[in-house]
Order: structure tokens, then C-alpha cells, then sequence
């Protein structure tokens, strides 16, 4: 497989990394992780009760999912990641090789991720927390940025081409 073995869909709450994750990967054949499978209980304990995640809650999880991104580079075996990957220490952690692990930033205006959230059900991240989530965000300089208003198979028709897939 030449190019990205791995791509990490990233962005804040309701920006749609899931949704897009996983019709990129069911379109590429490739497997799709859900980054919040990766959160110890205490952490999905903590933001149920609407209080945002600091680094030291942040660290476990980031480790499992770099964890899991090596295992899936040793295999070559295509993966997307949804995953919040906020700041940039975060992406160092998770971006275990650049020229196989790449990144997908899913951006938008602030009031329709919020509504999203508003409307979502049954999720534990409440659409109170969406500002500290945005006052945590550091844009990534070196990713493919897409805005969220555009249809998820257009942000997956975007990925494909940007990448070569």
C-alpha cells in the first residue's frame, strides 16, 4: 500500500469525524476505529457530567489509540481513526510515522457544530462543553482541513483525491 496507511479524522465534538470516518473507511475497505472506544470509564464518567478532559485524562487514552495506530502500521492494514486530537501534542503522539499517518481536520463554524450537538441523542459529550473544546483546539498546520458544512460524501470524494485513494 503506498501512501497513508492511516488517516485520523479530527475536529471537535459534532464536527462529524465519526459520520465521515466511517463512510471514508467503509468506501476505502478499510477498518474504522471510534476514538471514544478508547476512553478509560473515568473519562466518559467525567464529560457525562459536563466537565471537560485535561491532559493528565487525556494521556491513557491517547496512549491506547497510538498504541493501536502502530499495531495497525505493522500490519499495513488501512485504518481511520475518528478521534478529537485537538492540540497539537496530541497529533505528535498519534502521527507515529508522517508519511503513513495522516490527518483530516473537520472545521466549521461554531454555531452549526453546536446545533448539531443540540440535536444529538445519547451521546455523553454535551453540547455545553463545545467552548472548551474550541478554546483547546490548535488547528493543525499540516493537514487537510475540510469545512464541516459540506456534505460527508463530499468531505469522503475530498479525502480520496487529496490523498490519492
Amino acid at each position: 500500500m503506498s501512501g497513508p496507511v492511516v488517516l485520523i479524522v479530527m475536529g471537535v465534538s459534532g464536527s462529524g469525524k465519526s459520520l465521515v470516518g466511517s463512510m471514508l473507511a467503509k468506501s476505502l475497505g478499510w477498518n474504522f476505529r471510534e476514538g471514544d472506544e478508547f476512553h478509560p470509564a473515568a473519562n466518559i464518567a467525567k464529560m457525562s457530567a459536563g466537565l471537560p478532559l485535561d491532559d493528565a485524562d487525556r494521556a491513557p487514552f491517547l496512549a491506547a489509540i497510538r498504541a493501536e495506530i502502530e499495531a495497525c502500521l505493522a500490519r499495513r492494514e488501512g485504518t481511520v481513526f475518528a478521534c478529537s486530537a485537538l492540540k497539537e501534542s496530541y497529533r505528535r503522539t498519534l502521527v507515529v510515522d508522517p508519511a503513513r499517518v495522516r490527518i483530516v481536520h473537520l472545521s466549521g463554524d461554531p454555531a452549526l457544530i453546536q446545533d448539531r450537538l443540540a440535536k444529538r441523542q445519547g451521546h455523553f459529550m454535551k453540547a455545553g462543553m463545545l467552548p472548551s473544546q474550541l478554546a483547546a483546539l490548535e488547528p493543525p498546520l499540516d493537514a487537510l482541513t475540510l469545512d464541516v458544512a459540506l456534505a460527508p460524501q463530499a468531505m469522503v470524494a475530498g479525502i480520496r483525491a487529496a490523498f490519492s485513494l
